[in-house]
């Protein structure tokens, strides 16, 4: 994903009502099955405008958001001085790049079916987050294909529930879970979105 998709989608991405109750959502269910306190340094995987990232702020010490989006980072940027926590952000390719960091905690939410190889992420997110340290990762159930009108840089159309967290599970992650936490609305039709935990 070298080029900028999101170009076109960041400056409306967080006024999108059915988008913003769908991460509220998976904030809420974040905050039900993780312990956050404020102590912790979470990663947000695929950050773009912090729709995510800021209703956990309050909750955490520092979020570093990684994204490969310029555009979505320049509107995460202007939200900086009313988070809730310290925020680092950094352009970068994580499925290609490696960070020098270990947190405790990794959350994303709708960035995974833009991850060409998921097995090989999931590997990734075992690197870097700390023995005991959780992961909290949200995405659609498995579509038909329908969900994106333009699907360059879509490499899944949603994923099986079991599959998922097999793949969680061949990364040497414990106690995988997954459950559904919300159902974004389109005019294309009704998509579930899971949530994935487990513990490092």
């Amino acid at each position: 994903m070298s080029n900028d998709y999101f170009a076109q989608k960041a400056q409306s991405y967080g006024q999108n009502p059915d988008r913003v109750d769908n991460v509220s959502n998976i904030a809420n269910a974040i905050l039900e099955k993780v312990e956050l306190n404020r102590s912790m340094h979470l990663l947000d995987f695929g950050s773009g405008t912090g729709l995510l990232l800021e209703r956990l702020a309050p909750h955490a010490g520092k979020i570093t958001a990684v994204d490969i989006s310029p555009s979505m980072n320049r509107q995460l940027e202007a939200k900086r001085k009313n988070l809730g926590c310290e925020l680092e952000i950094l352009e970068m390719d994580l499925e290609n790049q490696d960070l020098q960091d270990r947190f405790d905690g990794i959350i994303s939410s709708m960035t995974m079916h833009h991850v060409r190889d998921v097995g090989a992420m999931f590997r990734r997110f075992h690197q870097h987050v700390k023995p005991g340290g959780f992961i909290a990762i949200a995405d659609l159930d498995k579509e038909d294909g329908t969900f994106h009108t333009e699907d360059t840089g879509v490499f899944h159309f949603g994923f099986e529930q079991d599959a998922i967290a097999a793949a969680a599970r061949e990364a040497e992650f414990s106690d995988v879970q997954v459950r559904s936490v919300s159902v974004i609305d389109t005019e294309n039709g009704h998509y579930p979105v899971f949530l994935l935990t487990a513990t490092a």
